[in-house]
């Protein structure tokens, strides 16, 4: 897909509905597996996609290739997940922070035992404004910055969020894995 990419894109922003077909083709499962990472409902996480599409082809003369069309596809798909939870009320408020001690945000490390689809199943079970925020800094790879411009919301709310997710998804493996054990 590498070397044919940007034919692709060069068709498409001319209107080529093939090539918009085959960019679909190529993109349409890993775009869909995400969306279902933000949205618990896969039709919504279908529609959520299928509007994204709609929005890149509609936009994709703004598409530069500094970064890959992957990449640029993903925040789209993710800016519509998060347009979804919005409209459904999910509101991300300013929490207080005082309480709060700084902690090393770097720091995922997990037991060995557990599987990278352990940690995926957990994060699925954290609540929905502290699972947003673990998507998209754990496995996004956004920054505080980016996070609060993407959800607007404060960057102290954007930390406090990945902080009690990052906590209770700990809590959750630990509790799995003690399980297992016994």
């Amino acid at each position: 897909m590498q070397k044919l990419e940007p034919k692709l894109i060069t068709l498409c922003k001319k209107g080529n509905d093939l090539a918009q077909l085959q960019v679909y083709d190529a993109y349409a499962q890993a775009m869909f597996t995400i969306a279902c990472r933000y949205l618990k409902d896969e039709e919504d996480a279908k529609d959520a996609m299928q509007e994204g599409f709609l929005k890149a082809f509609k936009n994709i003369k703004t598409y530069k290739p500094e970064a890959t069309f992957g990449a640029w596809l993903k925040r789209i798909i993710i800016n519509q997940c998060l347009d979804v939870l919005k409209k459904n009320k999910l509101e991300f408020d300013a929490v207080e922070v005082s309480e709060l001690q700084i902690i090393n945000e770097d720091d995922w490390q997990f037991d060995t035992a557990i599987t990278k689809q352990e940690i995926l199943d957990a994060i699925v079970q954290l609540n929905e404004k502290h699972k947003v925020v673990v998507q998209l800094y754990l496995l996004e790879g956004y920054d505080h910055e980016e996070i609060s411009e993407i959800l607007e919301i404060p960057v102290k709310t954007s930390r406090t969020h990945l902080r009690r997710g990052k906590l209770k998804l700990q809590d959750l493996l630990k509790h799995k894995y003690n399980e297992a054990r016994y």
